[in-house]
């Protein structure tokens, strides 16, 4: 387990700046499932406890496994598919596929009772990449990433035969990347457009806590809460007023970016009927309003003075969001095959978060609904799982857009998203 945690940790933290396409994830930006057996089940996980994902869930469900321990190992490969328009482009954003791997470890402890694990996982990213057309700068790439890793020890206790409860607390990594043409947002140069290149990662404690309880043979629920990450972002960002590089009027700065993943509150059920049937539902709230209400940028150490001497040595700009709180409702079927065969089914529907009048091409983390199929097949010591996802929301349109400057004004944006999920557990 150490060897592999320690191959796989490096590699997915090197994935970081590269995570362009994590944007159109559905719920926002934080993803609907993780893993293949979730994934197929339309991301109902939180009363469950037949798959490593469940660490990053409901931790409360590590205790409940079916096996002493359990080894799970996991690539979803996203592909995203963005469209926009304003009164100057007619664009798509760039298809690159982009895997995302994941671990788990766990294995109970003693007389059961107690359960112990490690996952690494990576459940929430934005980001997208467009050649557009700007009125001064002409034709420009844009491009966003934010991502966010987490390495999430756990530890899980059977308090009797019907009540588990669970925990984590882990370290979270995350990675914002800004390439764009920009307009001050804030102070009395407001509307000032640049050319800007941010990147900046930033570390922070994580955990959540969650239970279960088994209602009857057939029957489980679950609660799980996941704390908000509060992260300051530390990296550097280059200006250019022209575009043309000219020295005495680009600068580079030290950035701090204050960057905050919601905190979120779920309720499972699972229920097995007729011996070869099982459904789940999850039913999730995001506090979207307090994470993502603003985005806070501070810049120091300038290396132009003639910038300091008109924006003054400490810069400060506020992005304004204003996201709203959402609730998505994650529905799953099962049904064996075979004692060693199951299909799986789901469907996920939550409302979009970010209102019209913030939207921009490179945050459209806009789906709504999820369709999603699986299969899986036990061969005694190991199995291996797959699944597929497609995740669509409506075209939705801004008519006057609140950052400062015009540049989304009049515009609309359509996302979509395809997931391959393939995993492979040992026992």
């Amino acid at each position: 387990m150490t060897r592999t945690l320690a191959m796989l940790l490096p590699a997915l933290i090197a994935t970081l700046p590269w995570l362009d396409p994590c944007a159109v994830r559905a719920q926002g930006v934080v993803r609907d499932s993780v893993g293949a057996i979730s994934s197929g089940r339309g991301g109902a996980n939180i009363a469950h406890s037949d798959n490593g994902a469940i660490i990053l869930d409901n931790p409360a469900g590590l205790v409940n496994m079916a096996v002493p321990r359990r080894f799970d190992l996991g690539l979803d490969t996203l592909f995203t598919d963005l469209d926009y328009t304003d009164l100057q482009n007619n664009a798509d954003g760039e298809v690159v596929p982009f895997p995302l791997p994941q671990f788990a470890y766990a294995e109970k402890a003693g007389n059961g009772r107690w359960a112990y694990g490690v996952g690494v996982f990576a459940p929430a990213g934005f980001g997208a990449t467009y050649k557009l057309d700007h009125l001064l700068y002409g034709k420009r790439n844009y491009q966003s990433v934010g991502a966010l890793i987490k390495i999430l020890p756990t530890l899980a206790y059977k308090i009797d035969d019907r009540l588990s409860v669970g925990g984590t607390f882990g370290l979270a990594v995350s990675h914002a990347r800004l390439h764009e043409p920009f307009n001050l947002q804030t102070g009395l140069l407001a509307g000032l457009p640049t050319l800007v290149d941010l990147e900046a990662t930033g570390f922070a404690p994580t955990w959540s806590a969650g239970l279960q309880y088994e209602l009857t043979e057939d029957t489980t629920i679950g609660l799980a809460y996941r704390a908000e990450t509060r992260f300051r972002l530390d990296g550097d960002l280059r200006c250019d007023v022209t575009g043309t590089g000219f020295p005495l009027l680009a600068s580079a700065y030290d950035a701090r970016v204050d960057l905050v993943w919601p905190g979120s509150l779920g309720l499972g059920v699972k229920h097995r009927f007729a011996k070869k049937h099982q459904v789940s539902a999850d039913v999730v709230w995001f506090d979207w309003s307090h994470a993502f209400d603003k985005l806070d940028l501070k810049l120091t150490h300038g290396s132009n003075p003639l910038f300091d001497m008109i924006l003054g040595r400490k810069v400060r700009d506020r992005l304004l969001l204003d996201w709203r709180d959402s609730v998505a409702l994650r529905v799953g079927y099962e049904y064996d095959i075979t004692p060693k065969d199951v299909l799986r089914l789901g469907y996920i529907y939550h409302r979009n978060p970010i209102p019209d009048h913030t939207l921009c091409p490179l945050l459209m983390g806009t789906l709504e609904h999820a369709f999603s199929v699986g299969y899986g097949h036990d061969w005694g010591e190991w199995r291996m799982d797959v699944g597929y996802q497609y995740s669509f929301g409506p075209t939705n349109h801004v008519s006057r857009s609140s950052f400062v400057g015009g540049d989304f004004d009049f515009s609309t944006g359509k996302a979509q998203a395809h997931w391959l999920f393939v995993g492979f557990s040992f026992f």
